[in-house]
């Protein structure tokens, strides 16, 4: 495989706007046609610490971030310090003129001449333009609509800065690193994983969020108050992450189709909630965007830490399903699928991200809204003859649901004399609190075989390749771009490789994976955790053992490179 992509650096203190830059260029470039993929690193402080903003481009379709960087855009001369050691042969390294650091692959440029002031960034985006062979003026349509177009005087003076810092790049023809040219065009969105989480929710026809700020999950919630009003659904920042799963569990209750977002911190104050969700046998969906523990531990890096706490958070035991997506695509539609499964099971349904993914930008279709199946969020049974039983026993376990003070649906509805009665306490079928032992078998047995309507619509493994390959690379999460494209050069070399990606992790299904597992004559997991958490659940739940993994912890997103080194050294 040969690599056509340009790996972009913007380095810099937190302050000083290169995330603004980062992603009015990202903007652009998908504009413009091209794929990327984005990888934000940032320290845990509001301003100083190094940050950078990395967006590797390609005219073709690419999946994963790159470790080698052909264009460092140093904002300050740490960035110089830290990084001119992962440059390529061909790389270049952009400069303000003032810079004490000379000599290599430097293009020292006058940027505070080019943009006075706040306006220094707008110039270095120009000469990132040129040197790209980016268009002006699509660069210049996206300055406009990101800042927006009511201020004429910023949009001009933006307009002048970014013109200079073109005009400056065109005099310097032999620094240019032009991207080939987009062989089809067609119209993309750039979007990061938690904004297609926000869609996904709302599309599935989220009507209350809660939350408490906590990176990496906090723009979730920023991008659904942004919408709120028009969508009509309320977002509450809580006191705590414990008062705002009690919040969304009590919403759902009442006929709200509810949602939470925390990260590994939040989420252990929350677990006494799951389990008052799986007791009462309330719908709520559950964002966890996993960054390194244990404790505050990395609070700004990724990792694969949490699958082993999701799934046994919360005392006793009660079914639940977790899903864990692999690209942008799927964070909108798992988010989607994770609201048709708490209605359908009547529990709590977790998506399992992370802070790459979260906050990494991609270039996707549009989603087609028109196509896409109703999710049946927010619906009741018809009222019952008689009293009725909150925990009716069923065949399947679920009951018939109604919403205290209706009949049937949440639109339209008429009052209800039936009383909805709710317990947390082990509870009869009319919902009222019992001691009756014979009773609380027939109970947990009720609540546990709703696992099977859940199993019934797991999301199956996702196969790329052979299933009869020399070498089997099986991974889960965000992990999948790097794990495809690792595979994608293994053949090269002579290896017969596939992939097996799980984008659903719990519950496993035995016979979905050992069709694939048993006839790889090796098979490989790669995850971002120091134990191979899903190796082990895999063991446990299929007796399959995978003996060798590649395991990343040291709050890095997983790479190719990182991969195909450590295959090297099994």
């Amino acid at each position: 495989m040969i690599d056509n992509s340009i790996n972009l650096v913007i380095g810099g203190e937190a302050g000083q706007g290169l995330v603004t830059l980062g992603q009015i260029l990202a903007k652009a470039l998908v504009r413009e046609g091209y794929s990327i993929v984005v990888t934000q690193s940032y320290q845990s402080r509001i301003r100083a610490g190094h940050n950078t903003y990395t967006i590797r481009v390609s005219h073709e379709e690419i999946c994963a971030p790159k470790e080698r960087i052909e264009v460092l855009v140093a904002l300050d001369e740490e960035t110089v310090l830290l990084h001119e050691k992962e440059l390529s042969p061909e790389g270049i390294i952009i400069v303000d003129e003032a810079s004490k650091i000379s000599g290599g692959s430097r293009l020292q440029v006058p940027l505070r001449k080019l943009g006075s002031g706040k306006f220094y960034n707008v110039a270095a985006l120009g000469v990132i333009g040129g040197l790209l062979g980016i268009e002006q003026e699509c660069i210049g349509r996206t300055l406009d609509d990101f800042f927006g177009r009511h201020d004429k005087t910023l949009i001009d003076n933006n307009r002048i800065a970014l013109a200079k810092g073109f005009e400056w790049m065109s005099a310097h023809p032999e620094a240019v690193r032009k991207l080939p040219p987009v062989r089809i065009s067609r119209p993309h969105l750039a979007m990061d994983g938690n904004e297609a989480i926000a869609l996904g929710a709302m599309s599935a026809g989220l009507k209350f969020f809660a939350f408490y700020p906590m990176t990496p999950a906090t723009s979730i919630a920023v991008n659904l108050a942004a919408c709120a009003e028009r969508m009509g659904l309320i977002v509450e920042q809580a006191e705590d992450e414990i008062a705002a799963i009690n919040m969304a569990i009590g919403a759902s209750f009442a006929g709200a189709p509810s949602m939470v977002a925390t990260s590994g911190g939040g989420f252990a104050l929350m677990t006494e909630a799951v389990s008052l969700a799986g007791m009462t046998e309330t719908p709520v969906v559950i964002v966890v965007s996993q960054r390194p523990g244990p404790s505050t531990g990395l609070p700004t890096r990724t990792e694969q830490g949490d699958l082993e706490f999701v799934l046994h958070a919360g005392h006793g035991e009660f079914p639940r399903a977790i899903f864990a997506p692999g690209t942008v695509e799927d964070c909108f539609h798992l988010t989607r699928k994770a609201f048709e499964i708490a209605e359908d099971s009547h529990g709590p349904v977790f998506l399992l991200t992370d802070q790459f993914l979260a906050d990494s930008y991609r270039s996707v279709d549009p989603f087609k809204l028109e196509e896409l199946s109703q999710v049946n969020t927010c619906t009741a049974s018809v009222m019952p003859e008689g009293i009725y039983k909150t925990y009716a026993i069923t065949d399947s376990g679920v009951s018939p649901r109604l919403f205290p003070g209706i009949s049937s649906g949440c639109v339209h509805a008429r009052r209800s004399e039936q009383l909805v009665v709710a317990d947390s306490d082990e509870h009869s079928e009319d919902g009222h609190l019992t001691e009756d032992l014979a009773v609380r078998k027939i109970m947990v047995e009720k609540r546990l075989r709703k696992l099977e309507v859940i199993r019934k619509q797991v999301v199956p493994p996702e196969l790329t390749g052979d299933d009869q390959a020399d070498l089997m690379l099986v991974c889960w999460g965000s992990t999948k771009g790097a794990v495809l494209e690792a595979a994608s050069r293994l053949p090269a070399q002579g290896n017969n490789v596939a992939t097996l990606h799980l984008s659903q992790v719990w519950p496993l299904v035995p016979e979905l994976l050992l069709k694939h597992l048993e006839t790889a004559r090796r098979v490989v997991c790669v995850e971002s955790n120091a134990t191979g958490q899903l190796a082990r659940l895999i063991r446990r739940e299929t007796g399959f053992s995978i003996e060798r993994r590649i395991l990343r912890y040291d709050g890095l997103p997983i790479t190719p490179e990182f991969i195909l080194r450590e295959l090297e050294v099994s």
